[in-house]
């Protein structure tokens, strides 16, 4: 469980050994077991006893350290997206600056220090949706990194299917990209370390397209991986990304393959799920199992662990970019742990493993982990910096270009967001251009990936925005494209906002000046959105009336749960959406009048 103000990591490992003996000595066997059994009287969890002859200690503590959905997130990330909620011991929260993977670097090796079993893993979406300085070069620079920071093993995420499943797998093996070649005098090597895909089958031939799991081993310790993405894959990823695919069942699919590692001898099994819940509290270290903490998690992965095989140990998970450290019961009525880092880099997690080796499991009861903070405290990491340094040199000549000035900052937090109206307007006026007819646009939250920030950055003045951060508030590639729809279409998609398989988790798409309504979520289903309420610049939506709309081509066809999107008539596409968003910027921002942000008060939220 996470500490509101981690002791120093000795300490804190002192404690948990101490700890986990005192609950394996209780649960799990006593002293007189122990020394019917033949083991010396001293062995406890974590030692080894080797030396002078003796047989080992019977239970030896696996470190396990892993985060997720770091998106290529090189540098520390700018804004809200660079920053974590710490809850205080007086019940008020601060936040931190957090993230970078110089600072990841250096947090991982000391954590490793002195720690003889230690394995690190992530939960998928280690690249996509990135930054210029990793999407440019088609996340090259991430997979680099990574081999650096010594991962030992991830599974896929959604974002690993952006350009298809051979992109993921030259970015597994290795080689230059088919169309852009190499960027450098070296051939690319590829990961060091296994994808799993365990659900994510060749359409021909059933089979997976990766690994499904993987062991790690050390001297006599052994401990599985099963690694899957969110069945939803498709819903969320552009149709080419996952053409040739089929994704399937996450719990039927981590349980096969539980029992196969089961058959060859592999007891302790840790499942790699890119899907994820919501906790009751923002902050990272928020205690889901403290007395009086709410609900703890909510969300998919609760109806995952729960169903998940009891041979399962634990799940780190991933995808909702949230931070936990949860216990849900398994099938078997037991207490099974479920973490998520948050995502980009800011945290990691530090999970102890006690691995019994007369049963070759994890014992369970004693299972340990608390959500690690990403600080900019520390030294960078020599190697990262060097990295770092390599890739935007090569990215500079395009990154730095100017390509306009806001005069603060400009977030894309909340149901309805600053940028998430500057982006909508942004496309309204590039399908103008395309056809003066246009009536409104929408943009999908998802797609917007990190704040517009004032603050001025290296070699820039306040207020700058540089190709780089367009990139990566939108680095899709993305086409504008135009529709008609009826107003009856254009109500229906707002209603799926909250219904379908938004229901759980609402997708507000922002919406350009001149669309209002009203958003009750205080009512249920469909009704959510109160029909009566929507208007364009001030009259109420005509459900026989024709439309034409601008989105992205991914809300085009139907992606984000927008079936209706998928639906439209006369289409035209246009220019790329982050081309869109700067002609916007050039066109309505200057060194001497920069862009506000937009109030965010087009849609009416009842709570």
């Amino acid at each position: 469980m996470p500490a509101t103000s981690p002791a120093p990591v000795h300490q804190e490992r002192r404690r948990r050994r101490t700890n986990r003996f005192a609950a394996l000595a209780a649960g799990v066997v006593t002293v007189g077991a122990l020394a019917a059994a033949g083991l010396p009287g001293s062995a406890t969890a974590g030692e080894d006893h080797r030396k002078g002859g003796h047989w080992p200690g019977r239970y030896q503590d696996v470190q396990l350290l892993s985060f997720n959905d770091l998106h290529g997130n090189l540098e520390p990330p700018a804004g809200s997206s660079g920053r974590v909620t710490e809850q205080q011991h007086d019940g008020t929260t601060k936040t931190i600056d957090a993230g970078g993977v110089e600072y990841l670097a250096t947090h991982l090796r000391q954590a490793r220090k002195g720690e003889k079993y230690s394995v690190t893993a992530a939960g998928g979406d280690m690249v996509g949706a990135s930054p210029l300085i990793s999407g440019l070069f088609h996340d090259e620079p991430t997979i680099e990194a990574l081999n650096k920071l010594d991962l030992d093993v991830t599974s896929v995420g959604n974002h690993e299917f952006d350009e298809g499943a051979k992109e993921l797998g030259r970015l597994q093996k290795g080689g230059c990209h088919p169309k852009d070649g190499c960027y450098t005098d070296r051939k690319f090597k590829g990961a060091d370390f296994p994808y799993l895909a365990a659900n994510v089958l060749d359409e021909k031939t059933k089979k997976p397209i990766l690994k499904p799991y993987w062991v790690w081993k050390k001297k006599d310790v052994k401990v599985g991986f099963i690694g899957v993405t969110l069945e939803g894959t498709p819903d969320i990823v552009s149709a080419e990304g996952v053409k040739g695919l089929s994704f399937k069942d996450e719990v039927e699919t981590i349980n096969k393959y539980a029992k196969e590692l089961q058959k060859k001898g592999v007891k302790s099994i840790v499942a790699l799920i890119h899907e994820g819940g919501f906790p009751a509290s923002t902050s990272y270290n928020y205690d889901c199992d403290a007395p009086g903490a709410g609900d703890g998690i909510s969300g998919p992965i609760v109806d995952i662990a729960k169903n998940v095989t009891p041979q399962v140990d634990a799940l780190v998970t991933g995808h909702t970019h949230n931070a936990y450290v949860c216990s849900v019961d398994d099938p078997a009525g037991k207490p099974r742990m479920v973490t998520s880092a948050a995502s980009f880099g800011r945290l990691y997690t530090d999970t102890t493993l006690t691995y019994d080796r007369k049963t070759g499991d994890i014992a369970r009861t004693a299972v340990k982990s608390a959500n690690r903070v990403v600080t900019r405290d520390v030294p960078k990491a020599p190697d990262m910096t060097e990295l770092i340094s390599k890739w935007n040199t090569l990215a500079a000549p395009i990154g730095n270009r100017a390509i306009g000035y806001v005069s603060g900052d400009i977030g894309n937090t909340g149901s309805e967001s600053p940028l998430g109206d500057l982006i909508a307007d942004a496309q309204l006026a590039h399908g103008k251009k395309l056809d003066p007819e246009t009536d409104l646009a929408l943009m999908n939250p998802g797609g917007i990936r990190a704040p517009l920030t004032y603050a001025a950055k290296a070699g820039e003045g306040d207020g700058v925005v540089t190709y780089a951060e367009g990139f990566t508030v939108q680095p899709f590639a993305n086409t504008v494209n135009l529709q008609d729809f009826t107003g009856a279409q254009l109500i229906q998609v707002l209603k799926e906002q909250v219904t379908g398989p938004n229901a759980a988790a609402p997708k507000v798409l922002q919406v350009s000046s001149g669309l209002t309504y009203t958003l009750d979520l205080t009512k249920s289903g469909a009704d959510r959105v109160v029909t009566d309420s929507v208007k364009l610049d001030g009259k109420a939506i005509d459900p026989a009336a024709t439309y034409r709309v601008a989105t992205n081509s991914f809300l085009a066809g139907g992606g984000d749960g927008f079936p209706t999107l998928g639906q439209g008539t006369n289409d035209v596409v246009g220019l790329d959406d982050l081309a869109a968003l700067e002609q916007y910027l050039t066109a309505n921002s200057s060194a001497s009048n920069p862009l506000a942000p937009p109030k965010a008060d087009r849609i009416t939220i009842v709570n």
